[in-house]
């Protein structure tokens, strides 16, 4: 095990791609932490909440903070996912697979061992993404006269909690990148499925009382639940799940994922 996973370690920082999807989210974030904390800081900001939906209620400081803080976990997750993913669908891609089976023959632990490499990677992006952010959310908040709370203990916890989701994130995607090997293919549905799908279908859900509960579900919303901030809900689309419940959902998804894989398409034979 301990040499599969520093093959499959190896393999994953000696490429280029997943420092320039760490540059690229670091700028990504860092905009939309400044944007955020502009509109979210703005008074009566989220006060109105959605259409149809039970009005938000108004923002005070720390949870504008926490909003502002904890968006790489929920605008940003898609950044890690697309690198777990790649540390699958490249080996298909690039034909790498053969070898790698030849090396270990025992699939499980090759899947198993591309989920663990994964986590150190996972936490770098998590780091950068919570700092970009803050640095970004936390500029405009001080030029706008807002306090920063950058020493609250309870923000402090939101931008660890947010690390651990972008890490689990990361651990995620190497589940699905097994369950749809195909490089584009796999790309394509996770920035439909991050950026549109699962945004529209929470605001959807959360206008009818029956179906308000299914959203917190959601592989999005349980990322955002292990921060314990949710700039969705802020904006009236439905509660969170407790921390350590959102991060059973979402390590169930990716459980879920893997084990589609497994069963699927690591089970074929490979060229």
């Amino acid at each position: 095990m301990i040499a599969a996973l520093r093959t499959e370690y190896r393999k994953l920082v000696t490429t280029r791609l997943w420092w320039v999807l760490l540059l690229v989210m670091a700028g990504y974030m860092a905009f939309l932490g400044a944007t955020m904390g502009y509109v979210l800081s703005a008074p009566g900001a989220a006060s109105t909440g959605m259409p149809g939906a039970s009005p938000a209620p108004e923002l005070d400081p720390a949870d504008v903070a926490r909003t502002v803080y904890s968006l790489s976990a929920a605008l940003g997750y898609v950044f890690p996912v697309v690198v777990g993913a790649l540390s699958v669908t490249g080996e298909f891609r690039h034909l790498t697979l053969t070898p790698t089976f030849l090396a270990e023959p025992r699939r499980t632990l090759v899947l198993g061992a591309k989920a663990l490499a994964t986590v150190p990677v996972g936490v770098l992006f998590g780091l950068a993404g919570a700092a970009s952010t803050v640095l970004g959310g936390a500029a405009v908040l001080a030029l706008r006269g807002e306090p920063t709370l950058l020493t609250d203990p309870e923000v402090l916890r939101t931008l660890g909690l947010t690390v651990l989701a972008l890490t689990v994130w990361t651990a995620v995607g190497v589940g699905f990148g097994a369950a749809v090997p195909s490089q584009v293919g796999a790309v394509v549905v996770l920035l439909a499925f991050t950026q549109f799908v699962e945004p529209l279908l929470r605001m959807l859900l959360a206008v009818n009382e029956p179906t308000s509960g299914i959203a917190r579900f959601l592989p999005g919303a349980a990322g955002e639940a292990i921060t314990g901030a949710s700039l969705y809900s802020s904006l009236g689309a439905g509660d969170l799940l407790a921390w350590w419940q959102g991060l059973l959902v979402l390590l169930g998804y990716g459980l879920l994922l893997a084990v589609i894989g497994r069963v699927t398409t690591l089970r074929r034979d490979v060229t």
